[in-house]
This record gives structure tokens, C-alpha cells and sequence, in this order.
């Protein structure tokens, strides 16, 4: 992983996040290594409530590396500062002819290499069109 530092925030994440799915997805390499090279050994994950340390982090990746979806990341605003991050995107998924679109509001720390330390997460299931692409609200 890179440091976040001075690196577009919005890039940061799309890249952490893109990264770390493709490690888990495209090899069989041990998933408990791959948590760990983006993880920090003491990460907590709270989204929508619900608590994740490493161990649990560990076990949330046997379903992903079973299902095997296909994710994309659409960043809409990001703002970094020190080791904080915040942004607002949309997460793309689908799997089994079934896609799925999560607005997520997220908030995080990183350790000095990039490794995620906290993260705190917000989300809400958004309807997408046909294309997999997420419907606009009309105004």
C-alpha cells in the first residue's frame, strides 16, 4: 500500500479498496495475509453498527472469495486530512446476474503506510438501471 499523504483522496480509496478486492478475487493466496497487508493488526470496522476486528474482517472474506462479485467503486467526494479520510461513493456490485448498488459514507484513519486502522461506514442501498449504473433522483 502507498501512504495517503499527498496522494488525491479520492484516488486513495478507490485504489485501496480496488486493490484489496482484486487480492482477494484473482488469488488463492492466504486471506488472513492480504487483510493484514491492508489492515492494521488492531482495525476495527463499524459499518451500519455492526463490529469488525481482524479476525472478523478474516471470515467476512470466505463469502466474497465464494460469491466472487465484480465491484466498482464511483467516488463522489473525498477530502483527506493527516491520517483521516472522508468520503461519499458508491460501491457496484454484482454477481449471479444480480447487481446492487450501496451509497456508503465512510470515514477512516490510516497508519503511515497506508494500512486502514478504523473505519466507521454508513450505508444505503440505492436502485440501479438496467446498465448496472446507479439511477439519479429526479429533481
Amino acid at each position: 500500500m502507498r501512504p495517503l499523504g499527498n496522494t488525491d483522496p479520492k484516488q486513495f480509496i478507490t485504489d485501496f479498496y480496488t486493490s484489496f478486492t482484486e487480492d482477494l478475487l484473482q488469488t488463492d493466496e492466504d486471506a488472513a495475509l492480504i487483510v493484514d497487508r491492508y489492515h492494521t493488526p488492531d482495525i476495527v470496522e463499524i459499518a451500519d453498527g455492526h463490529r469488525m476486528d481482524r479476525d472478523k474482517l478474516i471470515a467476512h472474506t470466505r463469502p466474497v472469495r465464494k460469491n466472487r462479485p465484480t465491484i466498482r467503486m464511483e467516488v463522489h467526494e473525498a477530502v483527506a486530512d493527516g491520517d483521516r479520510l472522508a468520503a461519499r461513493y458508491t460501491l457496484h456490485s454484482s454477481r449471479r446476474g444480480k447487481d446492487l448498488a450501496l451509497e456508503v459514507y465512510f470515514f477512516g484513519r490510516f497508519a503511515p503506510d497506508g494500512r486502514m486502522r478504523q473505519a466507521h461506514m454508513t450505508t444505503r442501498t440505492v436502485p440501479v438501471d438496467g446498465s448496472g449504473e446507479r439511477e439519479e433522483a429526479a429533481s
